[in-house]
């Protein structure tokens, strides 16, 4: 078996094609086939290395390997079927539409928007399906001196045979379609580049791919390379298609619409493993209530004749729960690893180390870390500047009652010395205060969160005290008492 992936590098790596990239990979390493990757470049005014760099770099990092192709962007070919950027295949190309005419299946065409649009208008106000009407077929001499003459420069039509086009798609079985509704379609534009119906059959057949494995949005357009396969003599390869990937509301998930891009994903703190897991059961799943699967784990499983014909509705919870899940089943030295870049160089390896454990159950995504530990590492001046003073009141009580939670906190943390300064110290002294004061556990914590976290929710309280340590944690309180005098009691 030999499938492959064709990304154009007219834009970053989306959701959609990342899983047909992950679903084609699945089933070679399944069946012990090959994989390869192509690249569509012949919109030579939108294609950019940078975009085939974001493609190559965000397969690299979801674990997605590949045979043959590319390994970097604007690098060498690896493979025997080299040249894998449609760039380098020109001549193949040119060759293959030339066969194609000299066989009568192709033929020249000079006619011009304004004229097609004429008649695709005539064909509406008729209700007749639009398609063209083969004016340029057969040109009499005269009437190709006079296109000439006006200075036309010709398309290369596909002749299409009215025919049922019939094929046995591995996930959607038997699909027909009637060619006599297709009309001719044009496979070279005037200037001489070859269109994508055109120049992905070329490929395949040159590349020696097997089964075509693409999403639900290329079905329509089978036909159309089948007819051009069997015209030039190719082998028939296997089709599947997957389902579409749908939002919520089950409308058709956009590029444009929605965030699909790879890159967006990956600096919200979403993991490989967890995306390579959620993509893999938009449209497929184990038949069991499993859930959670490495990649090597969903090659030994993954069948492509079992994926699903239904849409697949994206789940942001979803993906979140799962994105939870790898996280905390990582050790604290592994999680601090993968935070590393998402705190400031100037917090030391060992800090974040000891940070982990307080965050670990409250992460949902890497980049979440800013939110919940920012306060450890943001000078007092700034994490003050995130509440005002009445954030400082506790839910049953006003000033007042905030004033004596923290007087209270500043009086316990001042007698402890820093060898007692812990987690657990900070918390029988804190509730022995609150006790002394008569106050409610809840009352009297509320108003030192905030004052040293800068947050009403925060990572647990003593904790976060002991990381922060005790000088800083009483120039917070300080602070906030400060703030507290702002507002009349």
């Amino acid at each position: 078996m030999r499938v492959r992936m064709a990304p154009s590098p007219t834009g970053p790596l989306h959701l959609g094609t990342a899983r047909t990239s992950l679903y084609n990979f699945l089933t070679a390493r399944h069946t012990g086939g090959t994989y390869v990757l192509r690249i569509e470049d012949t919109d030579a005014a939108r294609s950019t290395v940078e975009f085939e760099r974001d493609i190559i770099d965000n397969l690299h990092w979801l674990g997605i390997s590949w045979d043959e192709g590319p390994q970097v962007a604007g690098g060498d070919d690896v493979g025997s079927h080299a040249p894998y950027r449609q760039s380098g295949r020109m001549d193949r190309y040119a060759e293959e539409a030339h066969r194609l005419l000299e066989s009568g299946r192709a033929y020249r065409c000079w006619c011009t928007h304004e004229e097609l649009e004429a008649v695709r208008r005539e064909q509406e106000a008729a209700k007749e399906p639009p398609r063209y009407n083969r004016r340029c077929l057969n040109p009499t001499d005269a009437e190709r001196v006079a296109f000439e003459a006006d200075d036309r420069s010709p398309v290369i039509r596909f002749q299409v045979e009215a025919e049922k086009i019939r094929f046995d798609d591995v996930i959607r079985g038997e699909v027909e379609f009637d060619n006599a509704l297709l009309g001719d379609f044009v496979i070279v534009r005037n200037d001489g580049v070859p269109l994508y119906h055109f120049v992905v059959v070329v490929d395949d057949e040159a590349m020696e791919i097997t089964h075509v494995i693409r999403g639900e949005d290329h079905l329509s357009n089978t036909p159309k390379h089948i007819a051009l396969i069997r015209a030039l003599g190719y082998r028939e390869p296997r089709f599947g298609h997957i389902p579409l990937i749908l939002n919520a509301d089950r409308s058709k998930m956009s590029k444009r619409k929605s965030q699909t891009a790879m890159t967006a994903y990956r600096e919200e703190g979403y993991l490989p493993e967890a995306m390579v897991n959620f993509m893999a059961f938009l449209g497929w799943s184990p038949g069991t209530e499993e859930e959670i699967f490495t990649l090597a784990e969903l090659t030994d499983r993954f069948e492509i004749e079992k994926v699903h014909k239904g849409g697949a509705v994206f789940d942001r919870d979803r993906l979140d729960h799962l994105n939870g899940v790898y996280l905390r089943a990582m050790t604290d030295e592994q999680l601090a690893l993968r935070l590393r870049p998402w705190v400031p160089d100037a917090v030391r390896d060992d800090d974040l180390r000891h940070i982990v454990p307080i965050v670990k159950e409250r992460l949902v995504r890497l980049a979440d870390i800013t939110g919940l530990a920012a306060f450890l590492w943001e000078p007092d001046a700034v994490v003050s500047s995130w509440y005002g003073p009445e954030l400082l009141h506790p839910k049953k009580g006003g000033p007042a009652e905030a004033r004596a939670a923290l007087e209270g906190a500043r009086g316990m943390l001042g007698e402890l010395d820093d060898a007692d300064f812990s987690a657990e110290v900070i918390e029988q002294r804190a509730r022995a205060a609150a006790e002394a004061i008569g106050a409610k556990a809840g009352d009297f914590f509320s108003p030192i969160r905030v004052a040293v976290t800068g947050r009403t929710i925060s990572p647990p309280l003593f904790d976060s005290l002991e990381l922060l340590g005790r000088e800083r944690s009483l120039a917070r309180l300080e602070i906030a008492l400060e703030k507290l005098g702002e507002v009349p009691a």
